[in-house]
């Protein structure tokens, strides 16, 4: 496998993981203001929007499945139907990952899990520097030219007396 295809399969797994986990993760959010979690893993304490703009998770859970889980379930089917603006799909999701974490950070206690978005959203980057064949550290440090015409002879400059 080339490491084109490699990053190619690195994407669109992360896109889909990111893409799932993030919808169901802002549907906990939302669904928590209507069913009573407490007790379970899905339980939030409601102190960690002290000192946030908002008084309930609606709106966050609605920014991590829409801005989050959307952009990256776009991103997946643009990339696994190779449309001609997946690259800029993914570079969007990879993005949107690394400002929700963020902006997480600011707002709630550190958790492990912001630390692996976190990484997850460098990786996903990467491995779209690398689609884009801007990072492959293992290119010379030659700029790329074009090479169709290296060939023909350079025309003559004539130059000033």
């Amino acid at each position: 496998m080339t490491m084109q295809g490699l990053a190619r399969l690195v994407l669109l797994t992360v896109q889909i993981f990111v893409g799932i986990t993030s919808v169901l993760g802002g549907a906990a959010l939302v669904l928590g203001g209507v069913i009573d979690f407490s007790g379970t893993a899905l339980a939030i304490p409601l102190d960690y929007l002290e000192g946030s703009p908002f008084t309930s998770f609606l709106v966050p859970g609605l920014a991590l499945a829409i801005l989050v889980g959307g952009t990256h379930l776009v991103a997946f089917a643009m990339l696994a139907r190779r449309m001609r603006w997946a690259m800029i799909a993914a570079a969007t999701a990879g993005f949107a990952m690394l400002v929700w974490v963020f902006v997480q950070m600011m707002f709630i206690p550190f958790s492990p899990l912001q630390a692996i978005y976190f990484a997850i959203g460098l990786a996903e980057l990467a491995a779209t520097l690398v689609q884009l064949d801007i990072l492959h550290p293992w290119a010379h440090s030659i700029v790329h030219r074009d090479r169709t015409h290296a060939d023909e002879p350079k025309p003559d400059i004539a130059r000033p007396g």
